[in-house]
């Protein structure tokens, strides 16, 4: 196995690599990987693959560069995005390569800190972040409230 930095050759490895870390519609990861070759690199700034024996990639890391993340003290910090190997390969040193070469990217790009999230219930990726040192800095809820453009006078808002 070892990593590398994603190719236009790799666009159905990506989604389908996407699609099991990201359930989603058709077309909406497609869309972002299209943008992302087409030179709209901003989120992810980078992608990385671990490819495995049989040549085939078997994991990702979507990286960005964020002027803040919870937690952290410099304006440019290395945020992953995205952070999955496909469960057949699991518990296999994967996962740690490819944050391993997140931070080698990171470093390159002036980077001092390495930033990720998990949703509050992901304990298995809550762990494998602990494992690899990255320290827990801070919990959110996060809250949603959809607005109409033109809402009825006296009543709640209907979109």
């Amino acid at each position: 196995m070892h990593t590398r930095v994603i190719q236009p050759d790799d666009t159905a490895e990506w989604l389908r690599l996407r699609q099991l870390l990201w359930p989603a519609p058709p077309g909406e990861h497609e869309r972002e990987i299209a943008a992302f070759f087409a030179g709209n690199r901003r989120d992810p700034v980078e992608v990385l693959l671990a490819i495995g024996e049989d040549g085939r990639a078997i994991g990702l890391a979507e990286v960005s560069i964020r002027t803040y993340a919870e937690g952290c003290d410099t304006d440019r910090v290395a945020y992953l995005e995205g952070w999955f190997v496909e469960d057949a390969y699991r518990r296999r040193g994967i996962g740690t390569a490819l944050v391993s070469a997140v931070e080698n990217w990171a470093r390159t790009h002036g980077c001092v800190e390495l930033a990720s999230d998990t949703e509050t219930g992901n304990f298995v990726s809550a762990q494998a972040h602990a494992a690899l040192g990255f320290m827990e800095v801070e919990r959110i809820i996060c809250f949603k409230k959809s607005l109409s453009t033109f809402p009825d006078a006296g009543g709640p808002a209907h979109v």
